[in-house]
């Protein structure tokens, strides 16, 4: 059930995604905003668009973490909780978003993921803000084959994770760490990062 509904990691209208509200140094502090679950549920529909296959979550190198990107947010992925270092190119004026740790479910299953939830990003060394949300009604839309093990179609579930959203990066390479564990749920993922 935790690899049907958890993707660790590693946005609506683009600052509604990836700027809105203020992003909390402490993640326990974090407000949520109705862009939040927007931003989730989008994430969670891109998440679900590619079989296993060529799935980026499945992804043990960045070969595919082109797929069914957005136009006006970057999105990566975390693991079904294996370690991974992946490679990545990314538009330059792009913003990234990152689920370190994130859920869809129940209110119920929400509850016992934040409560043992932990997690960080750096991108070049430097502590990432982040933000906790805990309980957002998303809605998910997947296709047939999905690596998520959900049936075709659009529903609703509760969505929960830490996240970090970044401003676009500068052009060059960056090296983004995402860290992230509930339980004993971990994820360590290292992306390899050229912004062109």
């Amino acid at each position: 059930m935790l690899r049907r509904m958890i993707l660790l990691a590693l946005a609506t209208s683009m600052l509604a995604a990836c700027g809105t509200g203020s992003p909390a140094a402490d993640p326990s502090t974090a407000a949520a905003s109705p862009a939040a679950a927007t931003m989730q549920g989008r994430w969670w529909t891109w998440a679900a668009s590619e079989p296993t296959a060529t799935n980026p979550v499945a992804d043990a190198t960045g070969e595919f973490c082109t797929r069914n990107q957005p136009a006006d947010v970057w999105f990566l992925a975390g693991t079904f909780g294996t370690r991974a270092q992946r490679r990545c190119t990314v538009p330059q004026g792009r913003p990234i978003v990152v689920p370190v740790l994130n859920l869809f479910g129940d209110r119920s299953d929400c509850a016992a993921f934040m409560a043992a939830a932990r997690g960080t990003a750096e991108l070049d060394g430097t502590g990432l803000a982040l933000e906790k949300f805990t309980d957002e009604r998303i809605e998910v839309t997947a296709v047939a084959g999905n690596a998520l093990g959900q049936d075709a179609g659009t529903f609703p579930a509760i969505g929960c994770g830490i996240w970090a959203r970044i401003p676009p990066p500068a052009a060059g390479t960056h090296q983004l760490r995402v860290r992230g564990t509930s339980g004993d749920f971990e994820v360590s993922i290292d992306y390899d990062l050229t912004v062109a």
